[in-house]
């Protein structure tokens, strides 16, 4: 049975809504089906920052299209538009700064899934963004990312005790395990900077 498109994605095109309905349609019923379809449908749309393929090589996304929406087939998924493409190059500056995210986000998977080694790659991914991770990633809302994180990567989604934004703490994280601390407020209550790391994300 065919999924609607979460009411909150008001702003969703009709190309974005036809991939979303189409991948939900072929759900298996695993817990990342829905997340990943969410991206994949902004992606097919134009939206978030995520590269081709979602920042997979074209094998792993084919395994995971198979896990998450079997039946789909990859003639179908040749024409979800905008995920086509090539792949980020080993020239990419910033290829280290995103596999020192995957490893730490695979430090704590959860070990319940195959899922959450894709998942760890592409919300590295989509750290490279300048928006609120979420958004990046082309998600519904902060409540979809914190729910993938927590499914993920539950020890280290326990650790943001304070509802730190995930971008944020993700790098807080990093920068703790190689013992460097670039904040100088002696509590994150006195610090002037408080808004960027905590709070409402829209």
């Amino acid at each position: 049975m065919s999924a609607p498109a979460p009411a909150l994605l008001v702003t969703w095109g009709d190309e974005t809504q036809r991939v979303f309905a189409r991948l939900m349609a072929h759900a298996a019923g695993a817990g990342n089906d829905e997340a990943f379809a969410a991206m994949i449908a902004t992606r097919a749309g134009g939206g978030g920052v995520l590269p081709p393929w979602l920042g997979l090589d074209p094998a792993a996304l084919r395994c995971l299209l198979a896990h998450h929406f079997p039946g789909l087939g990859d003639t179908r998924f040749t024409r979800l538009g905008g995920v086509r493409g090539g792949l980020t190059t080993a020239a990419d500056p910033r290829r280290g700064e995103r596999d020192e995210l995957v490893r730490l986000m695979l430090m704590h998977k959860t070990g319940e899934s195959p899922s959450e080694v894709w998942m760890a790659n592409v919300v590295a991914a989509g750290c490279m963004g300048s928006d609120h991770l979420w958004e990046d990633l082309g998600l519904r809302d902060r409540g979809q990312l914190t729910g993938l994180m927590r499914r993920n990567f539950a020890s280290l989604a326990a650790l943001n005790v304070r509802d730190m934004k995930w971008k944020r703490f993700l790098y807080k994280q990093l920068c703790e395990a190689e013992g460097i601390y670039t904040c100088r407020s002696p509590s994150c209550e006195v610090c002037r900077d408080y808004h960027v790391c905590f709070g409402p994300e829209h």
